[in-house]
C-alpha cells in the first residue's frame, strides 16, 4: 500500500507498523460506528458505511466505484457460469 502511494519499495519496519496501526484503528472505529447505526434495524449494511463517509467525497466516490465494479464482476461470473452450464448440457 505504501509503495503504491510513492514510498520506497522496502519501507522501514517501524513505518509499516505505524501505518498498519493507523489503518487498523480507522477500520475498527468505522466498523464500530457502522454497527451502532445498523443495530437500530438489527443488521449491518453497506449503506451504513457509505453514510459514515458521506462527507469525504473522494472516499465515497471510490467506494461507489468499487461497489459498481463488484456488481459487474458478479454479473460476469453469473453469465460465465450460465454459458458453461449450457456447454456442458450440449455435450
Amino acid at each position: 500500500m505504501m509503495y503504491g502511494f510513492g514510498d520506497e519499495q522496502n519501507p522501514l519496519p517501524e513505518t509499516v507498523a505505524l501505518v498498519e496501526d493507523i489503518v487498523v484503528e480507522y477500520v475498527t472505529d468505522l466498523t464500530l460506528k457502522a454497527q451502532e447505526i445498523g443495530s437500530k434495524r438489527g443488521r449491518l449494511l453497506v449503506d451504513d458505511f457509505l453514510y459514515l463517509i458521506r462527507k469525504d467525497l473522494p472516499k465515497l466516490n471510490r467506494c461507489r466505484e468499487l461497489l459498481a465494479m463488484q456488481e459487474e464482476l458478479k454479473q460476469a461470473r453469473k453469465a460465465f457460469d450460465v454459458d458453461e452450464e449450457k456447454i456442458t448440457s450440449l455435450d
